[in-house]
C-alpha cells in the first residue's frame, strides 16, 4: 500500500506544480496589473547583472604604445582608451590590471620606474573617464616581459607599451 502511495503523492504534486506554472505564465504573459488590459508583448522578467554583463561584448584589448622614455599617451592610446573606458563602466565587477612595459634600453630600476609610470598614466586616463580607481590595478614589468625578442627600434618600438589584463571579481557567498 506504501508504495502506491508515494508515486500516487509525487503524481499530484506535478500535476499541481504544472498547472501553478501555466497559470503564472498567463498571469505574468497577458496581463500588466489588475484591470488593465491584456498586454500585446509578454512582460520581460528584470535581468540579473551577471546576465547582463554576459551580453556584452567581449573584453578583448590590445596593448598601448609610448614613445621613447615617455609615459605620455598617444592620440591613437587614447582612443583605445577611451574604447576600454566605455566598456568597463557599465561592467561593475569587472577590474583590470594595467602592466607597464618598456624597451631593453636603460637601466633596470629606471624601466621599471618608466613601466610603472606608463601603467599609472593609462589608469589615470580611465579615472578620468569614469571608472572607479579602485577597480583598476597597475605593474611595471620593465623590460622583464618583452613583446618581441631581438634589437633594434622596430623591436624596441613594439615592447614600449601598456596591456590590459580583464577579470571579473564574483561575489563571495558564504554557506549558512
Amino acid at each position: 500500500m506504501r508504495s502506491l502511495l508515494l508515486p500516487l503523492l509525487l503524481l499530484a504534486i506535478g500535476a499541481s506544480a504544472c498547472a501553478t506554472k501555466s497559470a503564472a505564465k498567463v498571469s505574468s504573459d497577458n496581463v500588466s496589473s489588475v484591470g488593465t488590459q491584456p498586454r500585446s508583448e509578454p512582460v520581460k522578467p528584470p535581468s540579473s547583472p551577471a546576465k547582463e554583463v554576459a551580453e556584452l561584448p567581449a573584453l578583448d584589448f590590445g596593448p598601448i604604445y609610448y614613445e621613447l622614455d615617455s609615459a605620455t599617451l598617444r592620440p591613437d592610446s587614447r582612443v583605445l582608451l577611451d574604447h576600454v573606458a566605455e566598456a568597463l563602466r557599465p561592467r561593475r565587477e569587472t577590474r583590470v590590471t594595467i602592466s607597464g612595459h618598456t624597451c631593453e634600453l636603460g637601466t633596470t630600476e629606471y624601466n621599471l620606474a618608466l613601466g610603472q609610470r606608463r601603467a599609472s598614466a593609462a589608469r589615470d586616463y580611465l579615472v578620468k573617464l569614469g571608472v572607479e580607481r579602485d577597480r583598476i590595478a597597475v605593474v611595471s614589468y620593465g623590460e622583464e616581459r618583452p613583446a618581441e625578442s631581438g634589437s633594434g627600434e622596430s623591436v624596441w618600438s613594439r615592447n614600449r607599451r601598456s596591456e590590459f589584463s580583464v577579470s571579473v571579481a564574483h561575489a563571495r557567498v558564504d554557506a549558512p
